[in-house]
């Protein structure tokens, strides 16, 4: 959910960063799509819809390639109800930001009997980073594309988020850095480069835990007051065991045995403190202490 969150607010905050990286196009004319389609329970990892002119970017991002139904199949799928309610050019763009060798990522059209429909792939590990170190809003992907030097690349993004002028943006930018990092990078490397403060400080942050349990929990009142409590607190579970993990490593069973334990409360309590654990043992003094 956190990279769901991050990379829907980074492209919704910067649509002409990926209209000019996607469509090679310098319209400032954008219009960000919000209609029924997102609310499909087919949706990809993230989805997005931006409309130019005289065409809609159907953006996708995938952490993985697993997908039901198939994504091709729902790329067909997103496509005919695009064009039917817009009649106009579609151009339709996946983008997968973890590496991997499965098949999955090599496909880029549906194919049955009598019909074919094409997509674009990029696999942003086989990417050149330069273009991407070029505008704010595609800084946080340009630390997963192809180098040779992967704490180089991290370094030289890092440098670029410091060179951004207006401070809010400069936060933002750098916040949403280190959760997109996270794919590939080990923690202890991107706190290195990027100040930690930025998180616990970002409203951003804050927005992306908060829209989390709030998708968890709204799945939860639809099925009843009961599962939606418990819905909300796995939603909350999972979203600040990443976030551990992304801190401070795997985390053992026992202590993973001990988070499952706690409250819906108690999880939204550790979400906004776990910034301040530098190790897990951080983590058990503070769960000693509720406990308590």
């Amino acid at each position: 959910m956190t990279y769901d969150n991050t990379l829907k607010y980074l492209v919704e905050q910067y649509p002409e960063d990926f209209i000019r990286y996607l469509l090679a196009s310098e319209t400032t004319d954008i219009q960000i799509l919000k209609t029924e389609l997102n609310q499909e329970p087919i949706r990809a990892d993230s989805v997005t819809f931006l409309q130019t002119a005289n065409q809609i970017l159907h953006l996708e991002f995938q952490t993985l390639p697993a997908s039901t139904p198939p994504l091709p199949l729902r790329m067909l799928d997103y496509w005919v109800r695009l064009y039917r309610q817009y009649n106009c050019d579609i151009e339709q763009v996946v983008i997968f930001l973890k590496p991997t060798t499965s098949e999955a990522v090599f496909v880029d059209q549906f194919t049955t009997r009598n019909t074919t429909h094409r997509y674009h792939v990029i696999r942003i590990w086989e990417q050149d980073p330069e273009p991407l170190l070029l505008s704010p809003g595609l800084l946080p992907l340009a630390t997963l594309p192809r180098t040779d030097s992967p704490q180089s690349l991290l370094q030289q993004v890092a440098v670029q988020v410091s060179m951004i002028e207006e401070a809010a943006t400069k936060q933002s930018i750098s916040v949403c850095t280190q959760l997109l990092a996270g794919l590939v990078f080990e923690p202890e490397l991107i706190r290195q480069f990027l100040r930690r403060e930025d998180m616990r400080e970002s409203a951003i942050y804050q927005e992306i835990l908060e829209e989390g349990l709030q998708e968890g929990r709204q799945r939860g009142i639809e099925q009843g007051i009961e599962q939606g409590i418990e819905q909300g607190r796995q939603s909350e579970l999972r979203l600040v065991i990443r976030l551990l993990t992304r801190r401070l490593g795997s985390i053992n069973s026992q202590l993973q045995s001990r988070l499952q334990e706690l409250s819906l409360a108690q999880l939204e309590n550790l979400g906004e403190v776990l910034l301040d654990f530098a190790s897990q043992a951080d983590l058990m003094n503070w769960l000693n202490t509720i406990e308590n």
